[in-house]
């Protein structure tokens, strides 16, 4: 783009794909004149999923906005707690097992692939599916068959975590869900989960859970009281968001 310029000025949440804006404050962009804004803005690194409202000269526009020389434009992050339309799910990358396992952990629909299946493969399940797509492969966000995505912006599981939940807001319901596969779980006997149970287990604990897809069984094991630690502080920070 080598046509008129532009001002663009960014959240400071945004300054992580653009980082010369954390120290110019307001950056030069070039348009075409017939380029839309949101063009503009993915051009400049950062991803639409990550962008709210788009101000030209105070006046909020649409992505379609095409700017002319001399506007002024302003790039808001999106406004939490996000809306997503119907059942809110989420569907993540290879990279994302950790948080995939907490998020199912907390009972939150959370489909995860453990392979590297590509990026279009990946956009194509979160449009057939209506997920939204967690990542942060900012190429996998900017695609557009993507039915909703969001940028995981930490490297730390504990982080990531707090701030999808923080985002999002969704409906906590702890161990209901399978940790490997997503399923639902089920009470179950013991008799029902014994090919499963070492003979110590089998002697110390009585109470299980089983899940209806996988089969996989469940009980209060050595991790228990870290899983639950992990539970409790999401369910206290959840309840001071509301």
């Amino acid at each position: 783009m080598n046509g008129p310029e532009i001002q663009v000025e960014f959240a400071s949440e945004l300054h992580v794909f653009v980082p010369r804006a954390r120290q110019a404050g307001t950056l030069r962009a070039a348009t075409d004149g017939v380029s839309s804004l949101g063009h503009v803005i993915e051009s400049l690194g950062v991803p639409l999923t990550e962008v709210g409202a788009l101000l030209v000269d105070g006046r909020e526009v649409p992505f379609a906005h095409v700017p002319a020389a001399g506007e002024s434009v302003t790039v808001r992050t999106v406004a939490r707690p996000q809306q997503v339309p119907g059942h809110l799910r989420f569907l993540l990358d290879v990279h994302l097992g950790t948080l995939a396992r907490r998020l199912r952990l907390l009972g939150v629909d959370t489909a995860y692939e453990s392979t590297d299946i590509g990026d279009p493969a990946l956009a194509a399940r979160s449009a057939a599916e209506q997920r939204v797509m967690l990542s942060r492969d900012r190429g996998l966000l900017r695609r557009r068959e993507l039915w909703a995505g969001a940028f995981v912006y930490s490297t730390r599981p504990e982080e990531q975590l707090r701030d999808v939940l923080d985002r999002f807001r969704p409906e906590l319901l702890p161990w209901t869900r399978c940790t490997a596969c997503n399923g639902l779980l089920r009470k179950a006997t013991k008799d029902e989960v014994a090919d499963q149970l070492k003979h110590g287990t089998h002697a110390t604990y009585d109470v299980f859970a089983q899940c209806t897809a996988c089969g996989r069984a469940y009980w209060k094991g050595a991790h228990h009281e870290q899983l639950e630690a992990i539970v409790e502080r999401a369910l206290t920070e959840s309840r001071g968001q509301r």
